[in-house]
């Protein structure tokens, strides 16, 4: 998956064509979040997926945490999605984050917000009966009550209007595991929030944010949720 393009340069200098690598695994948001800001800035990428649950030495050797995403910079490595998607945003064309310092200060911390986010989805698709599989429907029910407040102030399609953001990007892949979830349940987390249902279809539209994941995405990620002995896979093979 790519796109051409190279890194910004001074406007008098050659252009520096910097070699983009990026680690992935095929259902993992965070690396979502580092695709969908490369392709928003039009750059060549080259994308190497691993098996997570039988991970190569070369990648256990240069990954200090044993996670994804690494984006391999010529030969620099970089992790954590949050820190990959500053250094693109400082070094590529166009800013995804607001130039003022407080609004960027504010953005990041939204998501962070999403991060929490996905905490709980992890929480309620491993949740082993139907008391914690509620309390955490309950908690993203509560987190997204929280989008739907702050949204009520805004005007345009994303997150701070109509510009795309790194916040946008975030979300993006918050909101595709509920595309899977539903079809087998109503966790009702989005009744009543018409500015959240506005944006999730903004973002579900969005050409990097569709193709952040392959097109067997939605297949390999029934099997991953199948596979947990949970409560969500108990749903999901009752409504099979």
């Amino acid at each position: 998956m790519a796109l051409s393009g190279s890194a910004a340069s001074a406007p008098d200098e050659e252009p520096i064509m910097t070699q983009l690598k990026l680690v992935s695994h095929a259902l993992c948001p965070y690396v979502q979040r580092a695709a969908i800001a490369l392709t928003e800035k039009q750059v060549t990428f080259e994308r190497i997926v691993v098996d997570l649950s039988s991970k190569p030495e070369w990648f256990r050797a240069i990954s200090p945490l044993g996670k994804v995403p690494l984006l391999l910079v010529d030969d620099a490595v970089l992790f954590e999605s949050a820190a990959i998607c500053d250094y693109l945003d400082e070094t590529i064309a166009p800013r995804l984050h607001p130039a003022d310092p407080i609004r960027r200060a504010q953005h990041r911390a939204w998501i962070e917000f999403a991060s929490s986010v996905l905490n709980d989805i992890w929480g309620f698709y491993v949740a082993p009966d139907a008391d914690g599989f509620e309390r955490k429907t309950a908690d993203i029910g509560a987190k997204f009550q929280r989008l739907e407040d702050e949204l009520a102030h805004r005007e345009g399609l994303y997150f701070s209007g109509a510009v795309f953001s790194l916040v946008d990007a975030a979300f993006g892949p918050v909101f595709r595991y509920f595309d899977v979830f539903e079809r087998h349940i109503d966790p009702d987390v989005f009744d009543g929030k018409p500015n959240l249902k506005a944006w999730r279809r903004a973002l579900s539209a969005r050409e990097s944010i569709r193709e952040a994941v392959s097109a067997d995405y939605p297949k390999l990620l029934e099997i991953f949720l199948r596979s947990r002995g949970s409560h969500l896979s108990g749903l999901m093979k009752a409504s099979a």
